[in-house]
Formats: C-alpha cells, sequence, structure tokens
C-alpha cells in the first residue's frame, strides 16, 4: 500500500464525455440573467448567456452535447450539476470488504444477500475464530483473522492488501440491503467518471416498533439525508460514513488512518477530497444499519463520534468547528438574541446595500438580487447556527439556562437549535426526548475530545472576515468624529450586555 495517497486526474483532462445525463443540483437557484447559485460548498456563479442557457437545459435533465463537456466538468467540480453514467456490473472487478467482530449471526445474513460477489471476511479478534471461518467456509468467502481486536481501519486496510481487484466494498456485518446487485449497479455506475473515487448509499436505521428504533430509522447518526449530491467538507453533504463504501482502488493509497478507532470514514474521505478526488452521495440508493441493542450502547454511540472530533480537528483543523459565519452574520444574529433586534436589522441592511454596490450593479434588478443572495442567507444562517450551537454546546446552554437573567435566552437558543434538525419532517412526541439526548451525548463527546486533545478546536466557531466596515453598518461618513462615537457606543451597548451576562452566570 502507498505511503501517500495518489493525487486525481486533472478536471481539465477529464471532460464530462458527450451523450452524457446530466441534471442541474435541485438546491441550484438561478439569480437574475447570468448568476446561478449552488452547488457544494454554496457559492454564486456568473455565467455568460450561452452558459446559462445550457445550464436552463439541464435543469431538468438533458444530455452533454458536443462543445459543452468542459463546461460540464466545471459545473460537477463545484456540485452544480450530476452526471448520471450508465454502466454493466461486473462483480468481478469488485472485492467486498466485511470487518467482523463477535457479531456471526449478523455476517451469515449479509453473505446469504452477497451470494456470487467476491467476498472478504475479515475477523478483527471475535472470540470464537472458528464460527467465522465457518461461516465465511460456508459462503465461499476469504477469511482472515487478527488475533486481537485492531479497530476498523486497520482490519480494512489488512483485507485492502489481501485482494486485488479494481474496486473495494466495505460492508459492516451488521449493515442490510434489499437487492445487492441492484445498490452494487448504481453505485458502480457512479465511477463512469475518472475523478469519483468513492461513493455511498443512505444509511437509515431498519423499520421497528420501538421508540429507538423508530428515531433511528430517520435520525440515525449514518444518514447523510434524502439529497443526493457531492461530499465535500463544508457543504450539504459534508462526509459520508464507512458503513457501506465503495472506493476505486487506485485512489485508496495509504487507506484509512489506524490511529483512529472512530471517525476514520470523515478522516479518509476528506483526504481523499483534499487530493483533487471526488466523492458522492447517491440519497436515492438505501441500505439499512442495525441500531444500537441498548440505551447505553445508543448514549455511547453518540458520545464517541461526539469524542472523535479531537482528534480529527488536529488533522483537519478548523473543519471541525462547531459553526461557521462571518463575523456580521455572526453579530446580527447575537444582537436579536441579546434583545437587539433594530441592530441586527441594521446589519442586514446593511450588506444588502454594500453587495448592490460592490457586486450587483449591472444586474437587471440589484435590489432583488441582494435580497434573494444577503439578505435571505444571513436571515436563514439563524437556524443552522442555533443547530451548531445545540449539536456542540447543549449541555453548556442548559446549565446556563439555570441562570434566572438568561435563561428565556438561553431556552429560545436551545429550543430554536433542537428543533431544526425537523425542519423537513413532522417528529413523533417520543422523537423529541431523544433528539435532545443525541445531542446532549454528542456535546459530551466534544468536549471529552477536547480535554483529551487538550485542544479547543472543535469548540472554537470559525468566523471569518467580511469585506463590509463598520462605516458601512451605520451609514457614517469617514471624517464624522460625532459618527464614530455612535458607533462604538452601539456595538459597546451589544458587548455590554454579553459581558454583563457572562460575568453574573461566572459568579454563579
Amino acid at each position: 500500500m502507498s505511503t501517500l495517497r495518489p493525487q486525481a486526474p486533472s478536471p481539465v483532462e477529464a471532460p464530462i464525455p458527450e451523450g452524457t445525463r446530466v441534471s442541474l443540483d435541485e438546491r441550484a437557484a438561478f439569480i437574475d440573467r447570468d448568476l446561478v447559485s449552488g452547488g457544494a460548498p454554496w457559492r454564486l456563479l456568473r455565467l455568460a448567456g450561452a452558459s446559462r442557457a445550457v445550464a436552463q437545459r439541464w435543469h431538468y435533465g438533458g444530455y452533454v452535447d458536443p462543445g459543452e463537456e468542459r463546461f460540464a466538468r466545471t459545473m460537477v467540480q463545484q456540485g452544480l450539476l450530476h452526471p448520471h453514467f450508465v454502466s454493466d456490473l461486473n462483480v468481478d472487478e469488485i472485492d467486498v470488504v466485511i470487518p467482523v467482530f463477535n457479531d456471526d449471526g449478523s455476517l451469515r445474513r449479509l453473505l446469504g444477500e452477497l451470494e456470487g460477489f467476491h467476498v472478504t471476511i475479515i475477523d478483527d479478534g471475535s472470540r470464537d475464530a472458528g464460527v467465522v471461518a465457518t461461516c465465511a467456509s460456508e459462503f465461499h468467502a476469504t477469511s482472515l483473522r487478527l488475533e486481537e481486536n485492531q479497530g476498523a481501519s486497520h482490519t480494512r486496510n489488512a483485507a485492502v492488501l489481501a485482494s486485488s481487484r479494481a474496486f473495494l466494498w466495505f460492508i459492516d456485518a451488521d449493515v442490510s440491503m434489499e437487492g445487492p446487485r441492484d445498490v452494487a449497479q448504481r453505485l458502480f455506475a457512479a465511477f463512469g467518471d475518472p475523478l469519483v473515487a468513492a461513493v455511498a448509499p443512505r444509511v437509515q436505521g431498519p423499520k421497528g416498533t420501538s421508540i429507538r428504533e423508530r428515531f433511528e430509522q430517520h435520525f440515525s447518526p449514518l444518514d447523510m439525508g434524502e439529497r443526493s449530491g457531492l461530499v465535500v467538507p463544508g457543504g450539504p453533504v459534508g462526509y459520508v460514513p464507512s458503513a457501506c463504501l465503495m472506493v476505486r482502488r487506485a485512489a485508496f493509497g495509504e487507506g484509512f488512518d489506524e490511529a483512529l478507532r472512530v471517525g476514520e470514514d470523515v478522516d479518509f474521505v476528506w483526504r481523499l477530497h483534499d487530493q483533487g478526488w471526488l466523492i458522492r452521495y447517491e440519497a436515492e440508493v438505501i441500505v439499512t444499519h442495525r441500531a444500537r441493542s441498548s440505551w447505553r450502547a445508543w448514549w455511547l454511540q453518540r458520545q464517541r463520534y461526539g469524542a472523535s472530533s479531537g482528534e480529527l480537528a488536529k488533522r483537519h483543523g478548523a473543519r471541525l468547528a462547531p459553526l461557521r459565519s462571518d463575523s456580521w452574520t455572526l453579530l446580527a444574529w447575537l444582537s436579536v438574541l441579546a434583545g437587539r433586534p433594530a441592530i441586527g436589522g441594521r446589519i442586514v441592511r446593511a450588506a444588502r446595500n454594500h453587495a448592490r454596490a460592490k457586486n450587483f450593479d449591472t444586474s437587471d434588478d440589484p435590489n432583488n438580487v441582494a435580497n434573494q443572495v444577503v439578505a435571505r442567507n444571513m436571515v436563514r444562517a439563524g437556524g443552522p447556527l442555533a443547530r451548531g450551537v445545540v449539536r456542540t454546546f447543549g449541555g453548556a446552554l442548559l446549565l446556563a439556562a439555570l441562570h434566572p437573567r438568561i435563561r428565556t435566552r438561553a431556552l429560545a437558543l436551545f429550543a430554536v437549535g433542537t428543533a431544526w434538525r425537523w425542519r423537513h419532517q413532522r417528529p413523533y412526541v417520543t422523537d423529541i426526548p431523544l433528539g435532545v439526548a443525541d445531542d446532549l451525548a454528542y456535546s459530551v463527546g466534544v468536549a471529552q475530545g477536547a480535554w483529551q486533545t487538550k485542544s479547543l478546536r472543535t469548540l472554537t466557531p470559525q468566523i471569518t472576515k467580511s469585506s463590509m466596515g463598520y462605516r458601512e453598518v451605520m451609514g457614517l461618513s469617514k471624517s464624522s468624529d460625532e459618527q464614530k462615537v455612535r458607533v462604538v457606543n452601539a456595538v459597546e451597548q451589544v458587548a455590554g450586555r454579553w459581558r454583563h451576562v457572562l460575568e453574573r452566570f461566572s459568579k454563579t
């Protein structure tokens, strides 16, 4: 196995072939005559007249015509366009890798589903080695064994070394699927793009009648949502789990980081991305992953996922930030939370006017474009910001609610951040306490990971600097000393309220 992950082919040398069926990402939106917004991560792209006409033709599906190959590649790389390749499945090109640890029942069921595939089972130090070996022999699978439990990263890497086919399909033993050949076919088709290194289906919890099973079916931590797309750190789909992941061997490189017991799939996918490879998430392809069998195991799973952020932050820095925002958007929402919504409204209006003057003055309707791109995005940022706070600082927020002076604001923030996960789906009544417990377990894990790594990276927001200055926010001229004083007073008013709250809370 190589020590350095191979670089992806150059996008310039791999245009999307003529005749490929493509469709515009459903999040993409046309604004004004030459602007389109969307992509992964979100961006605003200015298209010339001819390019816009082509993109509009692709909106609900179309084909790449002669001369459009490079433009299609550009749109694909930015997550604005999805190619739909057609290829015949050849199981002789795929090595299925199944790590197993003390779960021969699930293994037997999965092997029965995968009949006809080339399967390598790697036993990660199970108590009864004979059971796994017998099961592998019964289903004509290759069996390997590690005498001591080494973790998923080590076992997968060892299995890859013992296999040779061009594509690797990692499947956890407790994954189940209907029609494995159909699942494999649909995942395999994504490799029609030579820049795609890995592709993953949607992983949901199985249907069940218990409270925990119903919650897992819709809110499994492995479920990346109902929309397909490009996997990009910080994008709508930030990573995909390795519970069911098909990988191009040529991109596998050094494989999974064996120092990571949890979070190794996030690290693996992000390193692929950093080398220029594309990773796709196919939400229409659905497999199921067994839920934890007890409440204690359920809680510990969430806690371990949160704790893994500490080690991941050592490798990937600000990508593990609990929330991301530009400075003015964050200040606008802090102003609302501090009981000064007028200041937040002023910031939003100033940002809209700034963008209109700097970026959209040549648009047909600059006011409308600025409203759609700036004002709406700033307003819509409130939900994700609240969600990020609750997900990472949920426990601290509930402790803060014990203080009578900030109780209302802390609980309001907690309620908004908790409810945000259900913005697209009505929950069962029993889902609400489980959702709270889910967030609390994860936040406890994040604090644990920060303590173990002696780093605050996973607790530090990523705040980007805005091109808009405070004078624009307050409508001031550069020469007015009196106006400068007004600005300082307004900012101090907001900062003073937060300083007072923190001082009072620290005394408790």
